[in-house]
């Protein structure tokens, strides 16, 4: 055996230039498309801009962390912040569960109803916010609505004319809806893919032993797929909790204060009531939370891939 073959006194290999060549542009990319709009928001954030800085072009004055201290003093912003927390925890949790289920059920059933699930499911992604939004907007309309109709029908109920925006509880409901049955088709794909990586050898055995099929899926199939489980729920977790399409569309581009989750917040402050360095500020926030929630799940996933 050579001396290089041992790793001792062998020359070393020189790192290949390759892989970064072919991110550089990618990266360039993002650094052009995102990085200017992201610097020049931190700096409006630590500024004052009014319209007239707007529109004569003159520099903003300073203000220091003044933003800041206004909407950290500010209850609504909390309340807020709370809203967009539990809406995102609950479009994740039903957006996996309902995601792990048919990902479930297209591993189990015959090839030809698989690619059926599979064509749907992309046809639904395929569909633009816009499309999807108008569809549930109609589907829950007060007064020709689908559903209002279809569950007015059953015994004691009388739904005629039902307004399910004017309890925000009811109308997050279905804006809840929106965004599962968007965000679904990405989580159950992806775990389908991970489902097949699963070796059928292990579950046999496990089943053999005698274990439950819950035991086979908590023992066996969930050690094995958890990487990707982690990896749908960040993205997810990201996705939802920067939702500003649906409940713009929705609300027909006026969401009332009850329905402010920390995106429409900041679009509102900025562009609506003129206040821009206030809306920089939340949307800063916005950020710094994702950002702080992105590297928990990021641990997690590595920690994940370590024991693995």
């Amino acid at each position: 055996m050579s001396a290089e073959s041992k790793g001792v006194g062998g020359p070393r290999r020189r790192p290949s230039l390759l892989p970064y060549l072919l991110i550089g542009p990618t990266v360039l990319a993002l650094v052009l498309v995102l990085g200017y709009p992201l610097v020049d928001m931190i700096l409006l954030a630590f500024q004052d801009m009014t319209r007239e800085q707007l529109f004569s072009g003159a520099a903003p004055p300073w203000a220091g962390l003044e933003q800041f201290r206004r909407i950290l003093r500010d209850g609504f912003f909390w309340t807020v912040v709370l809203r967009t927390v539990l809406f995102t925890a609950v479009c994740v949790a039903l957006t996996v569960a309902c995601g792990l289920f048919t990902a479930r059920l297209m591993h189990r059933v015959s090839p030809w109803v698989r690619a059926v699930i599979a064509g749907v499911l992309v046809t639904v992604w395929a569909m633009p916010a816009m499309v999807a939004a108008s569809v549930f907007r109609w589907l829950f309309d007060a007064d020709y609505g689908a559903v209002n109709w279809t569950l007015s029908r059953l015994p004691g109920v009388d739904l005629a004319k039902h307004n399910w925006f004017t309890d925000p509880w009811e109308g997050f409901a279905v804006i809840v809806a929106v965004v599962v049955w968007g965000a679904l088709p990405f989580a159950a794909i992806t775990l389908r893919a991970a489902l097949a990586q699963v070796p059928a050898e292990l579950e046999e055995s496990a089943v053999l032993d005698g274990a439950r099929p819950s035991q086979v899926f908590r023992h066996v199939t969930l050690p094995v797929i958890r990487p990707v489980l982690l990896m749908v729920t960040t993205l997810m977790a990201i996705w939802d909790f920067g939702v500003f399409n649906q409940i713009w569309l929705m609300r027909g581009g006026q969401p009332e204060r009850e329905y402010y989750l920390l995106g429409i917040y900041s679009f509102i402050e900025s562009f609506a009531v003129n206040r821009y360095s206030t809306g920089a500020a939340i949307a800063l926030v916005t950020v710094v939370l994702l950002l702080a929630g992105s590297v928990v799940h990021l641990r997690q996933m590595l920690r994940t891939g370590e024991i693995e």
